[in-house]
């Protein structure tokens, strides 16, 4: 008889006590006993339990034992004695397991994604005008260069022909500067050697004052007159650096009629249409660069580490089911911060266009490989913590626990790490076991088909 522990405490010494006054059997009644039961068939279930779990105490002639202390042990003893006894005589519980070996896997990152264009751009006009060119049906094939949209001109070419012969007119003016500077730089050498002369008859005292001050006069003014000269060059050049650009902005509001394809692609909408009028920042065209395309999926933070630059990867279009490959070219250092995951992109060739932007892809990202075992899918259960895991048989035929983590699941079944190279795995019945509890394994075939479950 067992007695959980912390219940049923006064039934429990009422038995131990009990169990203290009842004599020892002796060695040739017990076998008595035993003989007894073995002969009658008919006796009751409770009877024979009793005889066979009768505990040996000490005569009740000997000292005596029953002080507060001495129960308590008497009772823990019992209680484990019994909790022992039920153990060993509990039946195995049938279970069907498998031999599992670890193999060595493609531990790849697997992701749902989409493909994207690598370029896309919206084509708008610089300038405003009217569309004189002929549309473009969305759909064309269109290289870099090409023209998409032309615009009139309108008196932009009257504008430019204005520009260009203001600097024409400009860039006469500088031989006339440069003499002016020219004839003032020499008025100025000879006014200063008149003012030499006229400073050394003066020191000898044979020229007045008056003649000194009219030659020091005559020099300041030639170097004024050189001064003027010289900033009417350099007023004459900047005209001529002003009519330049505006040559330059002339010719440039001609070249914005024009809009032409920035790289090879596809037309993404119709070019605008003959005789719209289209203003500054209107809509010519959308070109989509499809080649190389890109694969974009968002990896979860747990499996960030395990992908890297230049990492082979392979693709799987949802609609088609065609195989691509490429190589990873992206991966974000910084996550989403709605969904905590990073943003990663692999470019694959795609010189047809086969390739559409947007459809759905399964991306697989080759990582290292690690050793993980195939099991059946149903194998997996939870223990009382809510921890994932299998049971497997021990090496005293016992059930027991492994916390395993779930690398990928496959049409043959999942794949798991956690488990130790070897290990036998139960399959069926893993569900009315617990850790501790004998069982009675029968093998399978890994490769054999799933049993049905037990009933």
């Amino acid at each position: 008889m067992t007695f959980a522990r912390g219940e049923g405490l006064d039934r429990a010494i009422a038995v131990a006590r009990s169990a203290e006054a009842a004599p020892r059997p002796s060695p040739a009644g017990q076998d008595a006993q035993a003989n007894a039961a073995q002969d009658t068939n008919t006796q009751p279930q409770g009877a024979s339990e009793s005889a066979g779990t009768q505990t040996m105490v000490p005569d009740a002639t000997g000292p005596d034992t029953t002080g507060p202390d001495t129960t308590d042990t008497q009772i823990a003893a019992a209680d484990a004695a019994a909790s022992d006894a039920e153990a060993d005589d509990q039946e195995p519980v049938r279970v069907v397991a498998l031999h599992s070996t670890a193999r060595m896997v493609d531990s790849a990152v697997l992701l749902r994604g989409q493909t994207e264009a690598a370029r896309s751009v919206e084509l708008r006009s610089e300038t405003s005008s009217i569309v004189e060119s002929e549309p473009l049906t969305k759909g064309t094939m269109v290289h870099k260069g090409d023209l998409l949209c032309k615009l009139e001109s309108g008196t932009r070419e009257t504008a430019l022909a204005e520009a260009q012969a203001r600097l024409a007119e400009a860039e006469t003016g500088p031989p006339t500067d440069e003499a002016r500077v020219a004839e003032a730089e020499a008025r100025l050498e000879e006014a200063q050697i008149n003012f030499n002369a006229a400073e050394k008859l003066s020191d000898s005292g044979f020229a007045s004052n008056t003649t000194l001050a009219s030659a020091r006069a005559s020099v300041r003014s030639a170097e004024a007159t050189l001064a003027a000269a010289r900033a009417g060059l350099s007023s004459t050049r900047a005209a001529i650096q002003s009519a330049r650009a505006a040559v330059a902005t002339a010719q440039k509001e001609i070249d914005r009629l024009a809009i032409h394809a920035p790289f090879d692609g596809l037309l993404e909408s119709d070019t605008a249409e003959l005789g719209s009028f289209l203003q500054a920042g209107g809509l010519c065209a959308t070109v989509i660069g499809l080649d190389p395309i890109r694969l974009v999926g968002y990896m979860p933070e747990t499996d960030v580490e395990r992908a890297r630059i230049g990492a082979p990867a392979q693709a799987q279009l949802s609609a088609s089911g065609t195989q691509v490959t490429g190589q990873v070219t992206f991966l974000s250092r910084s996550a989403d911060p709605t969904t905590r995951t990073f943003r990663v992109e692999v470019t694959v060739p795609n010189p047809d266009f086969a390739i559409r932007d947007g459809q759905t892809a399964s991306i697989a990202i080759q990582a290292p490989g690690v050793d993980a075992h195939l099991l059946p899918q149903s194998a997996l259960t939870l223990n009382d913590d809510g921890t994932l895991g299998v049971r497997v048989v021990a090496d005293d035929d016992r059930a027991a626990f492994v916390p395993v983590s779930l690398l990928r699941d496959t049409a043959d079944g999942v794949l798991l790490t956690g488990l130790p190279e070897n290990a036998d795995v139960i399959t069926i019945g893993q569900e009315y076991i617990v850790a501790g509890v004998p069982v009675l394994p029968t093998f399978t075939d890994p490769d054999a088909p799933a049993a049905e479950p037990l009933q």
